[in-house]
């Protein structure tokens, strides 16, 4: 597979495109965004890395272009850490949102899965009926990542979307905290504190309110269909 890396730092984008080519990828590279966009329409590849601060040009805007023209996967690599930046940055259709520093093999698995989610995706968009995912006043729209409250449009952060959706695909089933961990965080789940689970379950909580997840105490939660 073929991915685009738009890095205008030399190193990071020498490590990156280094670590894929270990990996079997084969890598094309950018440093700034006009350039990438040549590349992209160029090259035709399978995912996008993409750093959001760029020397011509903010990689928000050049996510957005690509988004315009091909639902390939693009993940946004940015030291801005705000949740504003990613909620921005998903808004603009990227699949993953990815803070510096971070780890190449956290860069890795969440690469592999976003090529997972694509090809699943793909899949699912040849029946139209399978992008919507429905419970109640709660609607989740796979094929284009929002998600709505009674109509309104819901402000979620990808772990949040990632969440509603495991829980609306499981539906009036208790899902272990291990499974989410391992669902939600790849492998990572064993440097994941449980915590980090019941705090991002909160936030759910208060943005879709409080009668569809249920605490199974010692176990783990239950979207209950209602």
């Amino acid at each position: 597979m073929k991915i685009l890396v738009v890095e205008d730092d030399p190193g990071l984008n020498r490590g990156i495109s280094f670590a894929l080519l270990q990996e079997g990828y084969e890598t094309v590279t950018a440093a700034a965004k006009q350039e990438g966009w040549n590349l992209f329409l160029h090259e035709q590849p399978d995912a996008v890395l993409l750093d959001l601060n760029l020397p011509d040009g903010d990689g928000i805007d050049l996510c957005r272009q690509i988004r315009s023209h091909s639902d390939t996967p693009i993940l946004m690599l940015t030291a801005r850490d705000m949740e504003t930046d990613e909620i921005m940055g998903l808004k603009s259709g990227a699949d993953d949102y990815i803070t510096k520093p971070f780890s190449i093999s956290i860069l890795k698995l969440r690469l592999e899965k976003a090529l997972k989610n694509h090809t699943s995706e793909s899949d699912t968009n040849k029946n139209p009926a399978n992008t919507q995912l429905c419970s109640g006043t709660v609607r989740l729209n796979v094929k284009t990542a929002r998600a709505f409250l009674n109509e309104t449009e819901l402000e979620l952060s990808l772990t949040e979307f990632r969440l509603l959706r495991y829980f609306l695909e499981n539906k009036n089933q208790v899902l272990l905290k291990e499974q989410i961990l391992q669902h939600i965080w790849d492998h990572d789940s064993n440097f994941v504190e449980e915590n980090t689970l019941s705090v991002n379950i909160s936030r759910l909580r208060r943005k879709i309110g409080n009668n569809h997840i249920k605490t199974i105490y010692g176990m783990g939660y239950l979207w209950e269909e209602t």
